[in-house]
């Protein structure tokens, strides 16, 4: 081991500080991602006054399931005001952050290989725990305070930036989301002379099926009269590999909570493919099974972003929508992010340990459609957002490698 390498344990004390008085009521967790987030513990009757209060600069950490999770669930509170966490939590402090910063600190943790040598060190219990000791025993680098302040400043500087950049595709997509919610849900979309439909008395008839009143003219329609949902290529799983290349297999991990391409969960391949099962950018696609169990991303749609240098695969367990009209791509994946479509397809889902949809039900999902010439004036006014959210992907991308370099590097660092 490095000279420069100490244990954990000599830079660090437990805190036992209760919530004796019930001051707070905020009750916080950790996730697998190394933040406190709001808790979904059950705490009818149970006795607050023993939870461990943590405040700004304290470090809450689960211990329990490192064998199972691979991962140590361990967060920095950044929060002014104090909270509470499970009393089966450890809360920790810096002994003198003038000696090790707890930002530096919390960069060791995140690494993904003290999480392997975190798992290393747990016990025979069947969920894995670490021992305190254990986790004490482990060590890090601690260069000058001067130098961790400088590794500290160089990778906010790039999470900050990521968290700009989440920011920014938020509010295009809700700007998105906002134009067509005016167009297609309130019906006040740009009349001939420019002017709300709606409210500019445009001319209204009901719908029987939707029990409301829509546009003239506007019909009902199922998905399967805009085109076909085509299954991808069963892949085979012994090519896949975890090292990062330049082929991807789009899968259901590719899907996002509430809709859209989630770049942060890919599958690689090493094999070879067939040039008709390459996806291209702005093919919508769709989720047909849910790993989850709980129906989080089952029949969500995507958009496939710009990614550069990358090629995309259309794997099995995702459908691709094969319009007859292209122009009906945008409104379509809009369409299926509403939540009407999204009790349809958990309704109609079949399996239960793992439940799935298929193109035939999604296919008989039925919309309203307008005239395509409105879809293609929706289309020019969405189309500059979803160009600037599709590069986005990528730019995160770069931007997260380089973080994970950083602190790989934080092991190679000396005085």
């Amino acid at each position: 081991m490095r000279s420069n390498y100490k244990r954990i344990g000599d830079y660090i004390r437990e805190v036992n500080l209760r919530n004796s008085d019930l001051k707070t009521e905020n009750l916080l967790g950790i996730n697998i991602d190394k933040f406190f987030m709001p808790s979904v513990a059950n705490i009818v009757g149970t006795d607050m006054s023993v939870y461990k209060v943590v405040k700004k600069g304290q470090f809450g950490c689960n211990r329990m399931h490192v064998g199972r999770d691979y991962r140590l669930p361990v967060a920095l509170s950044d929060k002014d005001d104090p909270f509470i966490v499970s009393p089966a939590y450890d809360v920790f402090e810096i002994i003198d952050p003038k000696e090790l910063l707890p930002e530096y600190l919390m960069m060791w943790f995140s690494r993904s290989e003290f999480d392997r040598n975190a798992w290393y060190y747990t016990d025979a219990d069947v969920r894995g725990g670490l021992p305190w000791k254990s986790f004490c025993d482990m060590q890090l680098p601690v260069p000058h305070p001067d130098k961790q302040r400088e590794i500290v400043k160089e990778y906010n500087t790039i999470v900050n930036r990521i968290h700009l950049n989440s920011q920014l595709i938020q509010k295009l997509e809700e700007t998105a989301q906002a134009i067509y919610k005016k167009w297609f849900v309130d019906f006040e979309f740009p009349d001939e002379n420019g002017q709300p439909y709606k409210s500019s008395g445009g001319k209204m008839e009901w719908c029987e099926e939707l029990g409301k009143e829509v546009p003239e003219e506007w019909e009902i329609k199922k998905i399967s009269n805009l085109g076909d949902i085509k299954h991808g290529y069963p892949f085979m799983s012994d090519e896949f590999s975890e090292t990062e290349s330049s082929l991807i297999l789009v899968s259901p991990g590719n899907f996002k909570i509430k809709g859209g391409f989630n770049f942060e969960k890919n599958k690689y391949y090493d094999g070879k493919y067939l040039e008709n099962y390459i996806l291209k950018e702005n093919d919508l696609i769709v989720n047909m099974t849910d790993l989850s169990r709980n129906g989080d991303t089952l029949g969500n749609t995507a958009l496939i972003p710009n990614i550069r240098f990358k090629i995309l695969l259309h794997n099995q367990r995702v459908g691709k929508f094969e319009l007859k009209n292209s122009v009906y791509s945008f409104y379509l994946f809009f369409i299926t992010s509403q939540k009407d479509y999204k009790h349809y397809i958990l309704g109609t889902a079949t399996g239960t340990t793992v439940r799935h949809t298929s193109p035939g039900r999604i296919a008989e999902f039925r919309i309203l459609l307008p005239p395509e010439i409105l879809i293609t004036k929706f289309n020019l006014l969405v189309q500059p957002l979803i160009n600037l959210i599709s590069i986005n992907p990528s730019q995160k991308h770069n931007l997260s490698s380089l973080t994970e370099l950083m602190l790989s590097k934080i092991a190679t660092i000396k005085k």
